[in-house]
């Protein structure tokens, strides 16, 4: 018991970390892009502007299913959303856009690095979510029954 109230308080700390970062990428991004980037943005070819624009809403549609799978995983924990219920493909991490590699080298370099943080964060997120699926091995047949039931239940 002592050591599934350890693992839930240590998921609890990764999800409120992961939270924090998520949060401070958006507001990070969304002052980029909506006022640093207006210079930058307005260099560009007019077939680079559309580009730009696609890229930062690819950024903040990353960060916006990090942040709805975050606080599903918070309801999990405080216990207003079952962990089976969070387990439903609309709760999921949404499937992050795809930024092709030379356009992002083709991207200003405060947009590149906003563009691969949020590709980094949405993987870590990723590996997280596809963990709940499928969970690493347990060591014992018992254990595998145990978490095949607090699932259910």
């Amino acid at each position: 018991m002592a050591a599934t109230v350890s693992n839930a308080r240590v998921h609890r700390k990764m999800i409120d970390t992961l939270y924090v970062d998520a949060m401070l990428l958006a507001d990070e991004a969304r002052g980029y892009f909506d006022q640093s980037a207006r210079i930058e943005r307005e260099a560009l070819d007019p077939l680079g502007r559309v580009t730009f624009s696609c890229e930062s809403l690819k950024v903040t549609t990353r960060l916006m299913h990090i942040i709805a799978w975050l606080l599903t995983q918070r309801a999990v924990d405080s216990g207003e959303l079952s962990p089976r219920d969070a387990l439903d493909p609309a709760r999921r991490l949404g499937d992050a856009p795809v930024t092709d590699d030379a356009v992002l080298a083709q991207m200003p370099i405060d947009a590149r690095a906003l563009i691969a943080a949020s590709i980094d964060l949405h993987r870590r997120v990723a590996r997280l979510d596809d963990a709940q699926i499928d969970p690493a091995p347990l060591d014992s047949p018992v254990q595998h029954m145990q978490a095949r039931l607090a699932m259910a239940f």
